[in-house]
């Protein structure tokens, strides 16, 4: 729109962008926070050393470096599991990462062969509760979102959204709840179509312009791209097309383009 006041000339402001990045390294660091290994951890707690060593990463990735060997015939305790990577104590208390495939090489103290679930699209599709963090353009404006969502089943879910929208000549905040559906949700590249409403409400800069405080309806509809990363971690790009109802008959359309990550549980 051409006045400054009104919703969809929040220019975009450059001096905003530190606070988007410091939330996406936030939510990261949350998202990949070590998860415990599941269901029969308590089973797989100790094992035996089958191949000649395992090698011992200072973390969860072959770019970490090697820096103990357990030899074979010794035991270790798992303690956590990363996606592919397990965390492993030695019987003399040293802790290190040990990827899946060496860890399927060992045994259970009985002697027999351990087996490890990997992760599958059914972790994906069978989880129930998501959040995520996202941030883009609105209307030529610094949008950044959190939202949560609740999976019906494996082809729809709701999701509650929370926005700020930051601007050269005005800021604002938009919540709406928003009904998603995917055709494909066994594809690790999952497209997802978007349907929601609520509200947005803008706040002129006092310093630049004067103008009255707006808060107006909104709906739209949009489509996205989910990609499954980890047994808990996704990214998550999509485009919507908003129709903001104002008080003065003349309905406004903004365009918003957003792109982030969450995890799901």
């Amino acid at each position: 729109m051409s006045e400054p006041s009104t919703t969809i000339t929040l220019l975009t402001s450059r001096s905003n962008s530190s606070v988007f990045c410091a939330c996406l390294v936030a939510l990261a660091l949350l998202a990949l926070t070590p998860r415990h290994a599941e269901a029969d951890e308590e089973e797989l707690r100790t094992v035996a050393v089958a191949d000649p060593y395992l090698e011992m990463h200072t973390g969860p990735g072959r770019g970490y470096p090697i820096f103990h060997v357990v030899d074979r015939g010794d035991s270790v305790d798992i303690v956590m599991q990363r996606t592919d990577w397990y965390q492993v104590r030695t019987s003399r208390g040293i802790e290190g990462w040990v990827d899946q495939a060496q860890m399927e090489l060992t045994l259970r103290p009985d002697g027999s062969e351990v087996e490890f679930a990997r992760a599958t699209l059914a972790d994906f599709t069978n989880a129930r509760w998501e959040a995520g963090i996202l941030a883009g353009d609105f209307g030529g404006a610094n949008i950044i979102s959190l939202y949560g969502g609740y999976s019906l089943n494996p082809h729809v879910s709701i999701e509650v959204w929370g926005s700020q929208i930051l601007g050269n000549f005005s800021n604002g905040w938009m919540g709406s709840v928003n009904v998603v559906h995917e055709t494909w949700p066994e594809w690790r590249f999952s497209p997802f179509f978007t349907l929601g409403a609520g509200v947005i409400h803008t706040t002129p800069k006092s310093t630049i312009i004067q103008g009255d405080d707006r808060t107006d309806e909104v709906g739209h509809v949009g489509a996205g791209l989910r990609v499954y990363v980890t047994r808990r971690f996704l990214l998550r790009a999509e485009y919507k097309s908003y129709v903001v109802f104002t008080s003065r008959d003349d309905n406004e359309e903004v365009e918003e383009w957003k792109a982030g990550f969450a995890f799901f549980f």
